[in-house]
């Protein structure tokens, strides 16, 4: 009933406008018509002076006479007529408007009614929560109000600010990307501050501006809160939100006089959404090649130490051997024929011990001094990565497989299968030489500083035998803990009891891990 007796009101106010509206465009034209004879009067007048000295023919300043009275009686009788309509006009007014009055009232008074009866019949079942409800209804209304007096201090507060997007901007300020970035920030906002991102038909001024700023901070908040969510990998489906907003607040505008946002600022703000994706791409790279270099900083770290290890044991080992050279030497100066085969014996086998020592000793120094002596190695894990998935990395450590083990922990289910370890006197040449070979390859296309490729291992043998390079090769991957896991999920699918008894025993280790954890931490 409230909603028929508001659609009679708006119906009433609008039939009341377009009568006043009518009757102002009958008054305008009848005005018109009232200035023009009045012109007509002057003139006629200036004739009729004009003409004095001819006043001696009675007929021309008789007609002269008629003339200028018939246009005074038109213009009084078009005044007269414009009086009326005026009258009438506003008397319909008055009176269209004491209908609307009135009904505005009833409806109010029902309205009322009803919201009264519904508040006492929600405070008889909600009781408390009602009251919690009410109150944050005004806290709400407070809110709002707060906000209304914000947005009456001036335009800055529908120009963006100051985001994530500038200081990206700034970061980046050095590659193209990052410029263009601030180029297009700046743009927005010049757009927004000097009037030209939306536009709508109000004549006065005041309802315009209202309407303009209506529609570009419903625009800029949607777009905002779509660009703080930009990623190296997601310009696609932002670009669609954007494009939505666009289209949901111009048809929203639509009933302030058609208030619009332009074209020119929807691709104002996907251009900056352009360059942000694009900033955030660079800085993915930039973040992937610091984890790259960390990385390889690491793993030389390792190698280093590795190195200072084995020389130490080798020089330890050296020395050793030596001092037992020495004694047994001793011993075959003293001993007879017989002991002294046998002491030649030991010797010999020392002299070998020590030889091989010192090649180890000499393999280790060699390999510290020369930074690109190492190992590539191709690696798989089924489990993992699926069949014909390989690896190919290098390693500087004297021991490649503890990198190889390094790879395969927490962070992958299964441990890797060794399919080549070869060495190498330029391990970075031959890595990259098998990448750029390989490079159409390439699991993640995105990324070239992922080391995973889809290919058959006969092409990586191929491959390596067409540059000279020899390996010991394992064809066939092991992939023990993924075969022994498929084996135990057929056997928990068949025999729930052996199920059962596995989830104890998962259940036990978990404990004991998590008991040793504590030890460990106290």
């Amino acid at each position: 009933m409230a909603l028929i007796l508001f659609l009679v009101s708006v119906g009433l106010v609008i039939y009341l406008l377009t009568v006043r509206q009518n009757a102002s465009k009958e008054q305008a034209r009848l005005k018109d018509q009232l200035d023009t004879m009045a012109a007509l009067n002057a003139t006629l007048e200036a004739e009729n002076q004009t003409l004095g000295k001819y006043r001696v023919i009675i007929d021309a300043e008789a007609e002269a006479q008629r003339i200028v009275g018939e246009a005074k009686d038109m213009a009084f009788e078009i005044e007269d007529d414009a009086k009326g309509i005026r009258a009438q006009a506003n008397q319909a007014l008055n009176d269209a408007r004491g209908r609307l009055e009135s009904t505005m009232r009833s409806a109010q008074q029902e309205a009322q009614t009803i919201i009264d009866n519904a508040n006492k019949r929600a405070e008889e079942i909600a009781g408390s929560a009602y009251e919690a409800v009410r109150n944050a209804d005004r806290f709400e209304k407070v809110a709002k109000a707060m906000r209304n007096v914000i947005e009456g201090y001036g335009d800055q507060y529908v120009i963006p600010s100051h985001s994530l997007l500038d200081d990206l901007a700034d970061d980046y300020a050095f590659t193209e990307a990052g410029e263009e970035l601030k180029n297009a920030r700046e743009r927005v906002r010049l757009m927004v501050k000097g009037n030209t991102a939306a536009t709508c038909e109000y004549v006065e001024t005041n309802r315009r501006d209202t309407a303009i700023r209506f529609v570009v901070d419903a625009f800029n908040g949607k777009v905002d809160s779509i660009l703080s969510r930009t990623k190296s990998d997601n310009f696609g489906k932002l670009e669609q939100e954007i494009k939505d907003a666009f289209n949901l607040v111009n048809h929203n505008g639509a009933a302030f006089r058609n208030a619009r946002i332009l074209d020119s600022f929807l691709d104002a703000r996907l251009t900056e959404l352009r360059w942000a994706a694009t900033v955030q791409e660079i800085k993915l790279r930039d973040r992937e090649e610091q984890r790259r270099i960390k990385e390889q900083i690491r793993e030389e770290e390792r190698a280093q130490r590795e190195f200072e290890r084995a020389l130490k044991e080798a020089a330890k080992e050296e020395e050793t051997l030596r001092k037992a050279m020495e004694k047994i030497q001793a011993q075959v100066e003293k001993a007879s024929s017989a002991q002294r085969e046998k002491y030649e014996a030991q010797l010999a086998e020392m002299a070998e011990k020590l030889r091989q020592a010192e090649e180890k000793n000499q393999r280790a120094l060699s390999m510290a001094q020369q930074t690109k002596t190492g190992h590539v190695y191709v690696i798989s894990n089924i489990g993992s990565f699926g069949e014909d998935v390989y690896k190919i990395g290098l390693t500087r450590r004297l021991e490649p497989l503890d990198r190889v083990r390094e790879l395969g922990d927490a962070s992958v289910p299964f441990s890797f299968d060794v399919h080549a370890m070869i060495y190498s006197e330029d391990a970075p040449a031959l890595e990259t030489a098998l990448h750029r070979h390989f490079l159409a390859a390439q699991v993640n296309k995105v990324n070239p500083r992922k080391e995973f490729f889809r290919v058959p291992i006969a092409a990586l043998r191929e491959e390596l035998e067409s540059l000279g390079v020899k390996a010991q090769w394992t064809l066939q991957a092991e992939a023990k803990e993924y075969r022994e896991t498929l084996v135990i999920e057929r056997a928990l699918t068949e025999d729930p009891e052996k199920g059962r008894h596995w989830l104890e025993s998962q259940a036990q280790y978990d404990a004991s891990g998590e008991f040793a954890r504590e030890e460990i931490e106290a």
